[in-house]
């Protein structure tokens, strides 16, 4: 299945809505559209996996390459509704602490 991509924009901040495959093949195409908003001044971003079904090393390297440009910028980038191997694979690399940051009680 192809990469879906949705976005819902509000100023400086958007819900990025993902479904289907982000793999080698729809990397680059989200990358794109990552960049375009931030370079459009929106450093605040959501990112929703909720239908998300496959994530490979080339979609989980656009995540952290992503948040790293945002946090170079001062802007966040979080995920949201993550589960299956996406979930497992933040886990295992010990990822999901840059996701997922501890708040102060």
């Amino acid at each position: 299945m192809d990469l879906r991509v949705e976005v819902e924009r509000a100023g400086g901040h958007a819900v990025v809505r993902l479904a289907g495959d982000l793999d080698k093949l729809s990397a680059p195409r989200l990358k794109q559209r990552l960049v375009e908003l931030s370079e459009d001044g929106c450093h605040a971003l959501e990112l929703d996996a909720a239908r998300l079904d496959f994530c490979d090393s080339s979609g989980l390297w656009v995540l952290v390459e992503h948040h790293r440009r945002l946090t170079a910028l001062g802007g966040t980038m979080r995920l949201s509704g993550v589960h299956g191997i996406l979930q497992r694979v933040l886990d295992v690399t010990g990822l999901k602490a840059v996701f997922y940051p501890m708040r102060a009680p």
